[in-house]
Parts: C-alpha cells; sequence; structure tokens
C-alpha cells in the first residue's frame, strides 16, 4: 500500500551533501526560517537512476549537442526564456503535445537544469504572475525566497488569471494544460521521474505555490499538482499490473520440475521484480507528498474552483485504482465534501460517487460509506441548485441498481413525488429512478412468449396497472401530464401502449385477475390522453418547458407514425368506450379530447366512415344526457376539429352539426315562449329545459359560427324580462349574459371581414349598446353569480369596442366605437370597490358555502383577480378616465399580498401612457387617503398615529415606482408636487391666517418624493411654495408647523452641496466632485437662484389666487448679466423650463421669503467649502501616509487570502470514533504559514463550506 511521505519541499541545483525530511510536518515557512532541504528517499537505499545523456555536467557551463539548446525550433536565451517559451506554445495549441513533451524532455536529457527552469517559469506564467526566474535565483534562492520575489512581481490589477479568463481560447489552454502534465509523466514514466531530482522540484514548487495566499498560484498549482497525481496513479497501476504478471510468470517458472526449471530466467524475474517494486515505492511516495502537500490542505479551500478541482481528482483515483485509494480512508473527503455550501463543489462529490457505483464490482467496498451518507445523498434531491439535485437523483439511481435493499421506502418516496417537479431535468431523473424501481422487474417468461400476447395479456398490462396504481397514490397531485412527461424517455414502449390500455377499459377481466375500479378507470383514461397528447404535441406540458422544440427529420417522421398509429387505433376503439362510459362525465370529458389528435385523412384513405358515423352519433347522445359545462365544450371542441373544410369528411359533419344545432334551437324557442307567457310562478321544471338547453347552445356557440340562427332576439327578451321581473333564475340569467355576448362577438367577426353592409353595422351597433344597457343594469342584481357575468362581459365589450377597434386599417368600423359615459365608469369602479377590495370572511358568500374550505378560499381569490384585471385594462388603454385608477392605488398597501402585482403591473403601464396623469393620480390616491383620515380621527390628528403612517409609507412606496432616473420622470414628480402644495393649501384655517391649513399635514407625507427631484425643480418648488406663506408663517416654529418646516427643508437639501443629476452625477453622491479639481476660473458664478427657470408646469396651469395670500411675483436682479452659457444636456430641457421675460413688483412678503432662502444659501455654501477644505486635507494626510509606507497609489499590494483552517482542532471530532483497516491517513497541522499578525483575517471558516450537522459528527 502506500507508505508514509516525505514531502519535497525545496528545488535547487545538486549539491554533494543531501538532507532528508523524517515526516511531512517539516514544511518551511515563507519567511524560510527553518528551511531544510530534502530529496525524496530512497527505499531500496539503490543509486538513483539515471536516464541516457544525463550525465552532463549541472549548471549553466554544462555542454550540449549542437541544435539540443532549442526547443519547438525556437533558440533559448538567457538561461531558459525562449524567444517562444514552454507557456505560449501550450496556449496556443498548435502543436501536438507529445512533441511538445519530447522536446523538452531531449532538453533536459541534455541540461536539467535548464530544461527544469523552463517548467519552473512555466507553472509560474500559467498562474499569470509575469514575473521570472532566472538561472541566478534559481540556484542560489531558497522556494520560499522564490514564491515571495513572484509574489511582488504579481500583476492583479484586473484578477483574472489563464484558468479564469473568459473566451475559448483561454478555455482550450485549461485543457492543454492539464494534458501537458499528463503527457509529461506518461513519457517521463520509465526513467526520469525516478531520477530523484524532476519529480523532486516540481512536488516541491507545486506544495510551496498551493499555501501561498494569492489566489492565481494557489489554484493554478492544486490544479496542476492534482493532474499530476493524476497520472502517477496511472503509472502506479501500470506498475502493480506488471508485479502481477512477473510474479505470476515467476511463480510458474518456478513450480516447473527442476530439469526443465530456467534458473537464470528466475534471477531476471526476480530482479525484475524487485525493481518494479522499487518504483511503486517511489511512486507511491511522490503519491503521499502530493497528497498530504496539497490535497489535504486544498480540498477545503476557500475558493469553491479550488475545492471542485480536489473532489474531482479524488474520484478519479478511485475509480482507477479502486485497490489503493477505494477505501474509507479517502472516501470520507466526498463524503464530508458532500455538505459543501457551494453547488459547485457538491456537483463534483456526486459525479465522483457516479463513477464509483456504476461499476457494481466496486459496491462491495462501499457499504459502509453508503450505510454512513446515505441520508445526506437523499436530502440532495432536494438541493436548490437544480443540477446538484439531478445528480443526487441519479446517483441514487445507480445505488437501487447495485443493491435493492440499501434504499428503505420512505427514502424512494422521498424521490417519488419529485416527478411531478415543474423544472423537468430534476422530473425525469426522478422518473427514471421510479422506473427502475417499480417497472423494470420482468415476469420470468421467456421474451417471444412476452411479445406474443397483446392487450390485456401483453406483459405491460401489470405494469400500466402499477402506474395507475401510483398515480392515484399521489394525493397531493392531480397531474397525470406530468407524470407521463418525467417517464417519457425512460419508458416510452409502456406508455404508448394504446392497444393494452384500450383492453383494459373495454375488455372483461381474466380469470383471477382484479377488475379495476371506477376510479382507476378514470385515472387509466386521463393518462392514456395524456399519452396521446404528449406524442403528437412533441412537447412537455405547460411549466416544464421555455419554448417549443425544433424536431428533427427523424423525429417528424417518428410523430407522423405515431400519429397514424394512433387514428388507426382509436378510430375503431373510441365509439365502443364512448358508449360504454356515456353517463360518466369525468371519462366522457378525456375520451372526447381523442379526435383532436387524430389523422382525419385517414377515415376516407382508410374506408373507416361507418366509424366517423358512430362516433358523431355517441357524441350527439352525450349531447343529449349531460348538462355539466365541461362536457358540452368538449363535444363542441369536438365538432370544431372534425369539421374541417380541408377535409372529405366535413360534409359528413357539418350536416351532422346542423341537425343537432337546428334541433336545440328549436327546442328553446318553443321552450322560451311557453316560459316567458305563464303569468303564475317559473315551474321549476321548465326552468331546468330551458336551462339545459340553453347551456348546450351556448357552449356550442363558443367555438361555432351560430349567426344564421339569430339568437339575438330570443336572448334579449329573455334578459329583459329579468331585469323587469328581477325573479329570472340565476343560472339562466349568466348564461343568457353569455350567449348574447357570443352572439355579439361572431356579428363583429363577420363585420370585420370586410364584406358588410351599412346596415348590418348599423344594425350591430344597436344589437351592442342595448346589451350593453342590460348589463349595466345586471350590475346590481342581487346575486352575486349574475353581477360577476353582466362585469366581466361589459369589461370585455368595452375593451373591444373601443378606438382601438380600428386599428389595422379597419376605419370602416369607427361607427362601432363606444365610450362608456361617466354613469358607466362610476358603477365598474363601485362594483371593484365593493366586491375586490374585500377581506376573505366577507366573500363567504360567493365561494357557494365552502368559505372554510381552502381550495375554495383560493378559487374565490382567483376570480377576484381576474377582476380587478379586467378593470384594469379599462384603464390602461384609455377606456375610462385614469383617475379612476386613483382608487385602485390607494389599495396597494392593504392588499399587497393579493394584487399588489396587478396594482404594480397598472401603475407601470400607465406611466408608459402618460406619466403626467399617472403622476397626477398616485397623489391623488394619497389625497383620498388623507381625506378619510380626517374624517375617521379630525383635523388635529396626531402625525404618528398608524393610520398617518401608512399613508406615509404608501407615498414611500409609490415614490420608489418612479426608478433611478430622475430625467425621464422629471415633469410628472415636480407636477406631483405642485399638486400636492396646492392641496395642502386649498383649505384655510377657519381661525385665521396665523393657523395652520386643514391639509398642511399632507406636506409631510409629500416631502416623500423629494428624493426624485432634480436642482432645479427644487428651487422653482420652493419658490412656488413661498406663494402660499405669509412673513407670519415663516416666522413660526411650533409642532403644528413641522410639516411644512420639513417640506421646505426636504426642498433645500441637496440645493449646494450636490449636483444636479443633468450633469450625469446623482444628487446622492458626495459633495466632493473629483479627486482632481479644476482650478477656479476668472468667470464669475451666476447666483444659484437664477440657475434654476420656472417650470412651464407652473405656467401651464390655470393661474388662481393663492388661498392665504396673492401671489408673489419673481424676484428681478437691478444688475444686468450675461446669461450663463448651459451644458447641452440643460439646453434640452429649456423648452420645459422657460425663464419669465417681464416680472411685476415685488412685494414685502416675498422680499422677506427671498432674503430668508438667500441667508439659508450663503450657509450651505460655507459648509460645502468647509467639507471641501476637509476632504482636501484628509486626502493630502493619506497619500502622504502611503508614501511613508513605501506602496505607491498605483502599486497596491497583490491580494492575498488566508486560505487555511485553524490547525488545532481542525478534524479531530471528525475524525473521533474511526478504525481503518487500511493506511492511516495522519493530517498534520500545516507549517507553511505566515505569522497570525502578517495575515488578513481567517477567511476559511468550517462552517463557510461546511453544515454544522458534518462538524462533530464520526463519519465511520
Amino acid at each position: 500500500m502506500i507508505a508514509e511521505p516525505e514531502i519535497p519541499t525545496e528545488f535547487h541545483l545538486p549539491q554533494e551533501t543531501e538532507t532528508h525530511f523524517s515526516s511531512d510536518t517539516d514544511f518551511d515557512d515563507f519567511d524560510g526560517k527553518t528551511y531544510t532541504p530534502i530529496k525524496v528517499k530512497n527505499s531500496s537505499g539503490k543509486k538513483s537512476k539515471k536516464a541516457s545523456g544525463e550525465k552532463g555536467r549541472s549548471g549553466n557551463g554544462a555542454k550540449s549537442a549542437p541544435g539540443m539548446n532549442r526547443m519547438n525550433g525556437h533558440h533559448q536565451q538567457n538561461g531558459g526564456v525562449e524567444n517562444m517559451m514552454l507557456f505560449e506554445v501550450v496556449k496556443l495549441g498548435k502543436s501536438a503535445m507529445q512533441s511538445v513533451v519530447d522536446d523538452w524532455i531531449e532538453s533536459y536529457k541534455h541540461d536539467r537544469d535548464i530544461a527544469l527552469l523552463d517548467l519552473i517559469n512555466f507553472f509560474i506564467q500559467c498562474s499569470g504572475c509575469k514575473g521570472v526566474v532566472t538561472a541566478e535565483m534559481f540556484r542560489h534562492m531558497q522556494n520560499s525566497e522564490i514564491i515571495r520575489k513572484m509574489t511582488e512581481e504579481f500583476d492583479e490589477d484586473s484578477g483574472d488569471y489563464p484558468l479564469t479568463m473568459p473566451g475559448p481560447q483561454w478555455k482550450k489552454f485549461r485543457s492543454s494544460f492539464c494534458e501537458f502534465i499528463s503527457v509529461l509523466v506518461r513519457q517521463c514514466q520509465y526513467s526520469i521521474i525516478y531520477d530523484e531530482y524532476m519529480m523532486d522540484t516540481v512536488i516541491s514548487l507545486l506544495t510551496g505555490l498551493s499555501d501561498s495566499q494569492v489566489r492565481a498560484f494557489r489554484h493554478t498549482s492544486t490544479l496542476a499538482a492534482m493532474k499530476l497525481m493524476t497520472a502517477l496513479v496511472n503509472v502506479a497501476l501500470n506498475l502493480s499490473i506488471n508485479m502481477d504478471n512477473t510474479q505470476r510468470q515467476y511463480d510458474t517458472e518456478r513450480n516447473k520440475i527442476i530439469g526443465k526449471r530456467a534458473n537464470d530466467r528466475l534471477e531476471l524475474l526476480l530482479q525484475k521484480r524487485k525493481e518494479l517494486q522499487e518504483n511503486q515505492d517511489e511512486i507511491e511516495n511522490m503519491m503521499n507528498a502530493i497528497f498530504k502537500g496539497v490535497f489535504v490542505h486544498r480540498y477545503r479551500d476557500a475558493i469553491s474552483e479550488i475545492r471542485a478541482v480536489c473532489i474531482e481528482e479524488i474520484g478519479v483515483w478511485m475509480k482507477m485504482y479502486s485497490d489503493a485509494f477505494l477505501n474509507d480512508s479517502y472516501l470520507k473527503y466526498v463524503g464530508w465534501t458532500m455538505h459543501d455550501k457551494q453547488g459547485e463543489v457538491r456537483l463534483k462529490c456526486l459525479i465522483a460517487l457516479q463513477g464509483l457505483y456504476y461499476n457494481r464490482e466496486l459496491v462491495p467496498k462501499l457499504e459502509l460509506f453508503t450505510s454512513r451518507f446515505k441520508d445526506r445523498i437523499v436530502s440532495m434531491t432536494l438541493d436548490k441548485e437544480y443540477e446538484v439535485a439531478v445528480q443526487a437523483i441519479k446517483l441514487l439511481t445507480l445505488v437501487l441498481q447495485g443493491s435493492d435493499d440499501v434504499l428503505t421506502s420512505e427514502d424512494c418516496e422521498n424521490v417519488y413525488h419529485l416527478v411531478y417537479s415543474a423544472h423537468r431535468p430534476v422530473a425525469v431523473a426522478a422518473g427514471e429512478f421510479l422506473y427502475k424501481k417499480l417497472f423494470s422487474h420482468r415476469e420470468p417468461d421467456s421474451d417471444e412468449v412476452a411479445v406474443k400476447r397483446k392487450g390485456r395479456q401483453s406483459p405491460n398490462a401489470k405494469l400500466i396497472k402499477t402506474l395507475v396504481f401510483f398515480f392515484l397514490e399521489s394525493e397531493l397531485h392531480e397531474h397525470a401530464a406530468y407524470l407521463v412527461d418525467s417517464m417519457w424517455d425512460c419508458a416510452p414502449d409502456l406508455l404508448k401502449d394504446w392497444e393494452c390500455m384500450a383492453s383494459l377499459l373495454l375488455e372483461e377481466p381474466l380469470n383471477g385477475e382484479e377488475v379495476l375500479t371506477d376510479r382507476q378507470e378514470s385515472a387509466l383514461v386521463e393518462i392514456m390522453l395524456c399519452t396521446i397528447r404528449q406524442t403528437v404535441e412533441c412537447h412537455p406540458p405547460i411549466g416544464r418547458s421555455s419554448g417549443r422544440k425544433v424536431l428533427t427529420a427523424k423525429e417528424k417522421k417518428g410523430q407522423l407514425d405515431d400519429r397514424t398509429r394512433i387514428t388507426e387505433q382509436f378510430t375503431t376503439v373510441l365509439p365502443q368506450l364512448l358508449a360504454k362510459y356515456s353517463i360518466d362525465a369525468e371519462k366522457v370529458t378525456n375520451l372526447l379530447q381523442l379526435p383532436l389528435f387524430f389523422d382525419l385523412e385517414i377515415y376516407t384513405t382508410g374506408r373507416l366512415e361507418k366509424h366517423l358515423d358512430a362516433l358523431l352519433k355517441h357524441v350527439k347522445d352525450i349531447v343529449e344526457k349531460h348538462v355539466d359545462t365541461e362536457v358540452l365544450e368538449a363535444c363542441s371542441k369536438t365538432y370544431h376539429a372534425l369539421c374541417n373544410d380541408e377535409y372529405t369528411i366535413y360534409n359528413r359533419v357539418d350536416l351532422s352539426r346542423s341537425q343537432l344545432i337546428d334541433e336545440l334551437v328549436d327546442k328553446f324557442t318553443h321552450m322560451l315562449e311557453d316560459f316567458l307567457q305563464e303569468d303564475e310562478e317559473l315551474d321549476e321544471d321548465d326552468a331546468y329545459q330551458v336551462l339545459s338547453t340553453l347551456k348546450r347552445i351556448t357552449a356550442f356557440h363558443n367555438a361555432h359560427d351560430l349567426t344564421r340562427w339569430d339568437l339575438f332576439g330570443s336572448n334579449y327578451k329573455l334578459l329583459k324580462i329579468g331585469t323587469e321581473n328581477g325573479d329570472m333564475p340565476e343560472q339562466i340569467v349568466v348564461h343568457a349574459l353569455q350567449c348574447t355576448h357570443y352572439v355579439i362577438l361572431w356579428n363583429l367577426a363577420t363585420v370585420s371581414e370586410g364584406s358588410s353592409t351599412k346596415e348590418q353595422l348599423i344594425m350591430l351597433r344597436k344589437q351592442m349598446r342595448a346589451f350593453c344597457q342590460i348589463c349595466q343594469r345586471y350590475l346590481t342584481n342581487v346575486n352575486t353569480a349574475v353581477k360577476e357575468q353582466a362585469f366581466t362581459i361589459l369589461c370585455d365589450i368595452l375593451m373591444i369596442f373601443s378606438h382601438q377597434i380600428m386599428a389595422g386599417g379597419r376605419e370602416v368600423l369607427e361607427p362601432l366605437i363606444y365610450s362608456p359615459d361617466s354613469c358607466l365608469q362610476s358603477e365598474l369602479l363601485s362594483f371593484i370597490l365593493d366586491h375586490v377590495f374585500i377581506d376573505q370572511d366577507e366573500d363567504g358568500h360567493s365561494t357557494d358555502g365552502h368559505q372554510d374550505d381552502e381550495a375554495g378560499k383560493i378559487e374565490a381569490l382567483h376570480k377576484r383577480r381576474n377582476l380587478l384585471a379586467a378593470y384594469c385594462k379599462l384603464i390602461v388603454y384609455n377606456v375610462v378616465d385614469m383617475n379612476t385608477a386613483a382608487d385602485i392605488f390607494k389599495q396597494y398597501m392593504k392588499y399587497y399580498n393579493d394584487y399588489g402585482d396587478i396594482i404594480k403591473e397598472t401603475m407601470s403601464k400607465c406611466r408608459q401612457v402618460d406619466k403626467i396623469q399617472c403622476a397626477k393620480t398616485l397623489i391623488l390616491s394619497l389625497q383620498q387617503l388623507f381625506g378619510e383620515l380626517d374624517q375617521d380621527i379630525g383635523l388635529n390628528f396626531d402625525r404618528s398615529t398608524p393610520g398617518f403612517s401608512s399613508v406615509k409609507e404608501l407615498a414611500r412606496r409609490f415614490s420608489l415606482t418612479f426608478g433611478l432616473d430622475q430625467l425621464k420622470t422629471r415633469e410628472a414628480v415636480a407636477m406631483l408636487h405642485k399638486d400636492g402644495i396646492d392641496f395642502a393649501f386649498k383649505e384655510p384655517n377657519v381661525n385665521g391666517e396665523g393657523y395652520p391649513a386643514v391639509n398642511l399635514a399632507f406636506l409631510d407625507v409629500l416631502s416623500e418624493f423629494s428624493s426624485k427631484l432634480i436642482r432645479q425643480d427644487k428651487r422653482t418648488l420652493y419658490v412656488y411654495l413661498e406663494r402660499f406663506m405669509t412673513e407670519q408663517i415663516t416666522l413660526h416654529r411650533d409642532d403644528v408647523w413641522l410639516p411644512l418646516i420639513s417640506y421646505r427643508n426636504s426642498l433645500l437639501t441637496g440645493d449646494d452641496d450636490t449636483m444636479s443629476v443633468v450633469s450625469g452625477i446623482s444628487s446622492r453622491g458626495s459633495s466632493v466632485r473629483s479627486k482632481k479639481t479644476k482650478p477656479a476660473t476668472g468667470k464669475r458664478k451666476l447666483p444659484e437662484a437664477e440657475e434654476s427657470n420656472d417650470g412651464s408646469w407652473i405656467s401651464r396651469e390655470h393661474s388662481l389666487p393663492s388661498p392665504l395670500m396673492s401671489p408673489s411675483p419673481h424676484l428681478t436682479s437691478t444688475v444686468m448679466r450675461e446669461p450663463k452659457r448651459l451644458r447641452p444636456e440643460e439646453e434640452s430641457y429649456m423648452g420645459v423650463y422657460q425663464m419669465p421675460q417681464h416680472q411685476p413688483a415685488v412685494d414685502y412678503n416675498s422680499q422677506m421669503s427671498w432674503l430668508i432662502a438667500q441667508r439659508q444659501q450663503e450657509e450651505a455654501r460655507q459648509q460645502e467649502r468647509a467639507a471641501m477644505n476637509y476632504v482636501k486635507l484628509r486626502s493630502n494626510l493619506q497619500h502622504a501616509i502611503r508614501r511613508g509606507t513605501g506602496l505607491m497609489e498605483d502599486d497596491e499590494e497583490p491580494i492575498v487570502e488566508d486560505v487555511m483552517m485553524s490547525s488545532e482542532g481542525r478534524i479531530e471530532d471528525l475524525n473521533e470514533g474511526m478504525d481503518f483497516d487500511t493506511i492511516d491517513i495522519d493530517l498534520p497541522p500545516s507549517k507553511n504559514r505566515r505569522e497570525i499578525n502578517e495575515l488578513k483575517p481567517d477567511l476559511f471558516d468550517p462552517a463557510s463550506i461546511m453544515d454544522d450537522s458534518v462538524l462533530g459528527v464520526s463519519m465511520f
């Protein structure tokens, strides 16, 4: 087995004396204080083997044959640095790796120091370091000093290095890098790797680099070391095979009789076995050095990519050389790392284990591991990373194949329910597990006999029953389509055995066979329909795919063949099934969907017209027997699918459909006349007959054009009498409204074709307007279902017959445009407020007595959401006034969980339509809430009350919807503030001007939007606010005036110490514009008050006198100033904010307000100058400190990380209780670390990659 390692930690020129480590703990630290050069000890005491040509002198003075100082066709210069270095050759990837390695070996044979220097620089450059190890450094410096020197020369400006750089070139470089190491070891495996020089140097270098705090060094060297280890494992495996062969030859020769025994051959075999054993020992020492020097530290590195590399390679070792590595001493690392917090690492663990469990010969060695970590693997099937969950399920499938007794029924059930997962790869993996567990066990009959049996006696019959049982036992799921899709890839033959399914439904059970129950038959019909649908449509059910799959030619041919087979199978079987289950609504509904997937041409080509007639007869019978809406709609869709004028069967089906509709319409007309002429109370039997016939007509009118039967008159008459009498049955009114709606839509479709006359347009307009009036009357009906139906239809009709009806060149339809009047808009809004914005408990009457049922509540909420969405659509498309949305927006916070997404989307769409009007609507909703607060609490309410806080919170949410781009919403936000100011001062206090206005507290709400104003608009609004303020108001500082003070301060904040958004710098930024300030110019700066212009949103509004005082005019300076030249982006907004040309005289109050504002602005400027001086002083001090410490601004210290765990108490608790009968893997603490005061805080914590459940638990 693998012996204890002696880890080489130094590379240098050969010396006369050799020093050896006695253990693997004698690592040198980065300072090289305790450095001792070592060599891998030769266990046999023999001299190191030399490759041919290795006897040349060492050092720079080594002589070589002519032309041998070339590598890959390029001259070497400066002691190992070529015109094209080894790194460049591997990076380009143009040369065959075999030739690249052969050239390096030739160079090594003639001067191994120069060749090793090339290899050392290759690893340094692969890490992204621009430094070069020179021959002088190689000869005289210790490895820790060389690594420190390279670290200092490391350029980490970008943070990228070859292994992490994007692009196909660097992705190829990674594979070329790994291939180079593998080929290098393979080509050197017979001589050079045993010379106690090359491998010692490489392992020492990689071990030192892997302990570096520079991520690039650590990542690159770890990958190289792991690939080197993999190559050595392959060499060890070959040696082991050769040793076994040699031992077998030796035993064979020795067992011969003395006369035939060849003693010379025995001696040669004995010598060969001895050499192989010595080589094996050296390889094992190298592997132990890499494993203990690199792997045991890096598998728990702070960087997930490094941990993933380690776990990936240890899986390769265990699979490649299972005799040496497949034991609990190595498996424990994979088990521990399955708790890693990074999905990438967990994924590598599962993939590594899959390679082991796939080989059934290795399963017995995994028994202990399986027993200890099975629960963790099962739990990973619910991993938040979908790919990890998929691989965990696949691993459990392999475990199941290896041993059927390992997984308990509870473990299997945890995987079973994942077949209903919305993520298709997870569901497919779970479906394969389910198939292996329940469906892969066949009866012991011969295959030939099984193939001959068909239908109910086929081998799939039992499996189909098992599938039905499984589907019914999954009580939490009722989606057969998802179950079928999960098993579609692994069990296509089973799912496409429609002959067996039909036989199970039609044929009588055999002797002793269990009969399918009614529930099981319904499940089988649903599964059969789902398999047929997926076969024809060739795409997963809704929710499991982002788009339709593009089929190949082979897949299209298979689809057509399957569709033909389905048609041929069910054209004869479907009538029989409908006849058997004609009274079962659930089964009939599913069976009637089968013709939608038929190839209807087969009815003609196969001469199957008699089966078509039988089908139509049974469909007609079902229409006459059932009144369920789902069944009737299924019949309507079946007729619609068969009535395709592209096929020759169209006339036959159209005749059958016309006869059916004629019968229904005649029956409805006669019954309606009798029903409406009776003076006495309505008879229940007559009402039921009218309702059932009306439901059938409505279901067919949905998919078929029945305009020639002229159903509008009879339905309108029925609805009109219902409004007059008020005692019409609820369901009759609901279906009459729906049927009339279909009449209007089919008439519109006929008119839209362009061949209509003016009379048809006039008639349709009259019918539409009369129907809208009827629906408006039913909005006040006592029955909730009637009101909801009338509301939904009204919203649809208003949407369809809005101004957009003329889109697409249909100007001829302009007379049909219908806009709702204010009365209708008010009634629609009232309906929404009364029936949508209610609590769950208040909606018990609309859930048919199931308000306590959770499903009933969800259904009721879904219905209310549809009602709200229908009304919001009218707002978005300008069918109703946008102001009506204020009553919707104000409910945003209260009903956020139920309708928050709908209301937020409505706000977004309204803002796209009209930003200013949308802003006015938002502030109107806040004003309404504020007014309700006044009514409930009173005028002098406390602003800390929950009601007022909720209004402020709603304002804050509204403010967030304006986004970060203040220029796009500039005018809208400014108009919002203007309306808010007007509202705050709208009603003066009855006590006089010295008292605050009634709505003054609203300014506190309005201040939530101040952050969305740019600087110019804040000044303009500040001037506008002063119009409502008198000198007496300005001097007040009482609590009742706090909203005004707070709002004024919000307009002044950022006036001087922040820059405008127009300049491209956010107003939230610091007052320091840049590290390099521009020198002051001689140009005179305009006063701040003149930088902004009055907004056109003030001048556009009709100017009304202020409630408190007359409007204060703007100030005009007596000093003539040269106008300031604006930036282009500012000039583009001059059209919005025009400066007035003539100003009236200024009164005293305005002068006082202006003087106060100027005083505040001057104080703000002084504060800004002080802040600028402080920042400059602090910046100069920091530069001085940096210069004092020798760190320049452009020469920053490389990014380093402390990546090692604390050596104390590291994993002792994990090893506790372990008793291995294989090799004893010591895990010594690392010595290659800086002093604690030289390092950054330890970034690696066991809890950062492992769950708490891992620590402190003995694994075996």
